[in-house]
């Protein structure tokens, strides 16, 4: 195995985790996935290659992405769960956990607040709020839902670290300054429309459209690919057939007189 030396405790510092790649981001993501299943599952120790092949990526891949946290895992042993987790949570700035408002009590809003997920990955629901009198009062998931109007004041008394809307495409820019006025400094979106927001607030789109778009690519270019391959496969199988009947062909010619020629009994070719 190719692992490093064990990962010292303490705090990641800004400056590791501005130097780590966006992609690199993403898939440490999904390794802290893997690694809290395999925690539930009171995996003490894995490899290196047991974490790329439960992550999907190449083992290389994944020992360099796991290099931007400093020296980890143990060489011939493997990485020890939990304290890789730990690490990969302090990265990821999970280690104090995250207090979430959702803006958008609609069908998707009230399947994010039901998602259980979410609180086993340190992302706490602590306000839903939406602008229909019908529904607000009503219980989600246990939270109360409340008038948008309330939500300034409702961000500086449960002090959020996120928002998340999933609100109509019309509402989307009304509440984002709605919360940027309020302090909020990281926004996730569930509209296709680009928000106008302050550079110092980030804002991250979810656009399910999209999403399904690029699998449709995918599934065509898979499709395509098969098509390509069965098609060689086809000329594949052609080439012995084809090649048998030039050599047959080639035979025949050869043991024919040539054109214009005649054999005599001796062998000897006479001109005409």
């Amino acid at each position: 195995m190719t692992e490093q030396h064990e990962t010292p405790t303490g705090g990641v510092s800004r400056a590791l985790q501005k130097d780590i790649p966006q992609a690199t981001v993403a898939r440490l993501a999904t390794y802290l996935r893997v690694l809290a299943v395999l925690a539930d599952d009171a995996v003490a120790i894995v490899s290196s290659e047991e974490l790329a092949v439960a992550a999907g990526v190449g083992s290389a891949k994944l020992r360099k992405d796991l290099s931007f946290l400093g020296p980890n895992g143990v060489r011939g042993v493997g990485y020890d769960v939990i304290k890789l987790r730990d690490r990969i949570e302090d990265v990821l700035g999970l280690s104090e956990g995250h207090r979430v408002v959702l803006v958008g009590a609609g069908h998707l809003g009230r399947a994010l607040v039901g998602y259980g997920g979410f609180r086993r990955r340190g992302f706490a629901m602590v306000g839903l709020f939406d602008n229909d009198p019908a529904v607000i009062g009503t219980l989600v998931g246990g939270l109360p839902v409340r008038d948008v109007a309330e939500l300034p004041a409702a961000v500086a008394a449960l002090q959020p670290t996120i928002a998340v809307l999933t609100v109509p495409d019309s509402a989307a820019q009304g509440v984002c300054d709605l919360l940027v006025d309020a302090g909020m400094q990281c926004i996730l979106s569930f509209s296709p429309i680009a928000l106008d927001a302050p550079d110092t607030v980030e804002v991250r789109r979810v656009d399910l459209a999209v999403e399904m778009q690029l699998l449709s690519f995918e599934l065509a270019r898979n499709a395509e690919s098969a098509a390509e391959l069965a098609a060689g496969g086809e000329l594949a199988a052609l080439a012995p057939i084809q090649t048998s009947h030039a050599a047959v062909s080639s035979a025949k010619t050869a043991g024919r007189p040539a054109a214009g020629k005649e054999a005599t009994s001796k062998g000897a070719v006479v001109q005409p």
